[in-house]
């Protein structure tokens, strides 16, 4: 077992029995480690339910493009929890070492003691504690769940905040309702600080709205001071200050073309010149984001296929990311007719049948099992159960690759196979598709 694997064990250990959403422990051991919060590079802070990493890593991308060194915390990992903490350098960054992770969370751990404090918390502070001790140009910080009491919300003056897509998710600790779990996404909103906001539902909307002007943070809204669309085969944004003709974002899907425009908004807000419209251009078509409507080729998984075959990876798991997966599909179907198969494994705090009812229509059979490793996993004949009701014809199966054999013999011609659900079982894919070792907790628990 790596060494940080160990430390990350250990920590789990110190888990609240009963979880909280609150600042206090977070609070506290940013403290003991000497408030490395307050000594970052200029923070671009994003909430949102959906497209929030594919949004960070468009940001990440032109910044990059432009010369920019960038720091970058997102959740969950997929393979490995290194996948988490990306540390900037000139010429491009890269995941955090081995060798500095054990140390940091050591440190962190050292700093907590046996005080009760969730994974999420220990491990934001130890990013944040990386990130305090290298200097670059940006630091980009992605929510875990919600935003007023998430342990990334220590920012007291960030240099930008971005609202993606909200909807409903994680209704047992943010809200039943679209308006009070876009409350909580609204809570990373500072006085004064320009918030950029992707496109809402208009109940969300304006509950963003009505915190913003108690807060006087001006906000540049979707639909309303910027908007993007494909014309031609590229992509045009727009907002006050012009017009951008781009090539199309490098991430398939129609709602990718949504999440580039929230980070185009939200670089020029920066008003940074040296983050011209070339370097966007640029980085908006090399943007790269595993497990987002990623098509998977060239991997040992593929192999399982017969020529002609496609095999497709998301880990979108709410009923809005069944919504814009299922319109991708949609617009495959229609460039590229082929019959859909859908291999779906769930955790058990999400609702399969908001989920896959979006496929209604474009997939006839759904290949359930459960997520290997992990203890909350929907049980393959559960989920299955929910398949059929929802109309589909439903099969079981004891993992990925027997899911794949199903898929071969559900249709005579060769089909779209899509892999989807949940991150952390594209994170169990994307372990077999390049023969690693998935390692570290996986992180659902704050």
């Amino acid at each position: 077992m790596a060494r940080s694997d160990a430390t990350l064990k250990r920590l789990l250990a110190l888990h609240p029995k009963i979880i909280d959403l609150s600042l206090d422990r977070m609070e506290r051991v940013l403290a003991a480690l000497g408030n490395p919060e307050r000594d970052l590079p200029p923070v671009i802070h994003v909430a949102g339910t959906n497209g929030k990493g594919s949004t960070i890593a468009n940001i990440r991308a032109c910044m990059e493009a432009a010369g920019k060194t960038v720091h970058v915390y997102t959740s969950p990992h997929l393979v490995r929890f290194h996948e988490r903490i990306y540390l900037g350098a000139p010429g491009g960054g890269a995941f955090i070492s081995e060798e500095a992770l054990a140390d940091l969370l050591e440190e962190c751990e050292t700093a907590n003691g046996k005080d009760p404090i969730t994974f999420f918390e220990i491990t934001t502070a130890a990013a944040l504690l990386a990130f305090s001790r290298a200097p670059v140009d940006y630091c980009l910080l992605e929510v875990g769940l919600g935003g007023r009491l998430d342990a990334t919300n220590v920012i007291a003056s960030p240099t930008l905040t971005v609202i993606t897509p909200v909807d409903i998710d994680h209704q047992q600790y943010l809200g039943e309702t679209i308006e009070e779990i876009a409350g909580e996404k609204a809570g990373i909103l500072k006085q004064g600080i320009t918030g950029i906001i992707g496109p809402q539902r208009e109940a969300a909307r304006q509950v963003i709205e009505d915190k913003a002007a108690r807060l006087r943070a001006p906000l540049q809204i979707a639909g309303q001071d910027f908007q993007a669309y494909e014309e031609n085969g590229r992509l045009v944004f727009q907002d006050e200050n012009g017009l951008l003709d781009l090539s199309l974002p490098r991430l398939a899907g129609r709602f990718q073309i949504e999440n580039a425009a929230t980070a185009i908004a939200a670089l020029r807000a920066l008003n940074d010149t040296r983050i011209d419209d070339d370097a966007i251009e640029r980085g908006i078509s090399q943007t790269s984001w595993p497990a987002r409507l990623q098509r998977l080729e060239h991997g040992g998984l593929s192999r399982h296929l017969p020529d002609g075959f496609e095999l497709w990876l998301d880990g979108g798991h709410n009923a809005s990311a069944g919504r814009a997966i299922a319109a991708s599909m949609a617009d495959l179907e229609e460039r590229a007719p082929k019959p859909l198969v859908l291999i779906c494994g769930m955790l058990n705090t999400k609702a399969p049948e908001h989920f896959l009812s979006a496929f209604s229509g474009l997939a006839k059979t759904i290949i359930t099992l459960a997520i290997p490793g992990e203890e909350n996993a929907i049980p393959a004949d559960e989920l299955a159960v929910a398949a059929a009701s929802a109309g589909f014809s439903s099969l079981t199966a004891t993992g990925i690759e027997d899911a794949l054999r199903s898929a071969r013999e559900t249709t005579l011609e060769p089909a779209r196979v899509l892999i989807c659900g949940s991150l952390y079982l594209a994170g169990h894919v994307l372990a077999l598709e390049t023969d690693e070792e998935k390692s570290g907790p996986s992180g659902a628990s704050r």
